[in-house]
């Protein structure tokens, strides 16, 4: 049973970037909102669906001690990279970010992508097709906080030969955990998830399959919470 997940502000969730909570920003608005990725890199286990998680040392100045997917800022340099990323479809790329503020930028999709294979490729050692590469959720993180991310992931179902590996220095440890058990954990308070991890890792819960996952016609909405007052 996934526990329900409480209004913006009062979850335990919203807090789990202990670095940043209790931090004042003179000015909220200032704070620029810099484009990221994050892949659900997802297997299926022997009881149930899995995925690929780090935990996050407790030294980060963001998101601290947490458990994340791998991801991180989209770079500079991905916009070189994104000239060579081809897909079967670009259609469903585009249209899946329509309403994100990515669709601003020409070719922005492919930008997404390239940072999402490099950032994979960084911090796991595998080096992903970008058309494996499932657009699944867009979270913008709230107003009021001292880091704000627009975040873009995607998921992606791994085979034993892309075998991913912790070879990233944000983390203490990487590893692939059952869906469910993350939950359970993070129910208990022995794991801190920040709101976009649990809530996508609660809809996770809900499949049985990565069949089931590359068969869904995935629809979404950029989530743009308003800080809590």
């Amino acid at each position: 049973m996934i526990r329900e997940i409480s209004p913006e502000g009062t979850d335990p969730s919203d807090v789990a970037d202990s670095a940043a909570a209790g931090l004042s920003v003179p000015d909220p608005t200032a704070v620029p909102v810099r484009p990221a990725v994050s892949v659900l890199m997802v297997r299926d286990g022997e009881t149930g669906l899995e995925v690929f998680v780090q935990h996050r040392v407790s030294t980060m100045d963001f998101a601290a001690g947490v458990v994340v997917f791998p991801g991180g800022r989209v770079d500079p340099s991905d916009e070189k990279r994104a000239e060579s990323i081809e897909v079967g479809d670009p259609d469903v790329h585009a249209l899946a970010w329509r309403s994100s503020s990515i669709a601003e930028v020409t070719d922005g999709w492919r930008v997404l992508l390239a940072a999402a294979v490099r950032e994979v490729e960084e911090e796991t050692g595998t080096v992903l097709d970008p058309s494996v590469l499932k657009p699944w959720a867009n979270w913008v993180t709230p107003l009021g906080l001292p880091k704000r991310f627009d975040t873009y992931f995607y998921l992606a179902v791994v085979g034993e030969i892309q075998a991913p590996r912790h070879q990233t220095t944000e983390a203490h440890t990487s590893e692939w955990l059952p869906v469910a058990e993350i939950l359970a954990e993070e129910a208990s308070g022995r794991l801190k998830l920040m709101r976009p991890t649990l809530v996508l890792l609660a809809e996770l819960s809900g499949y049985d399959s990565t069949a089931e996952l590359i068969a869904l016609d995935r629809r979404f909405d950029p989530v743009r919470p308003d800080f809590p007052a």
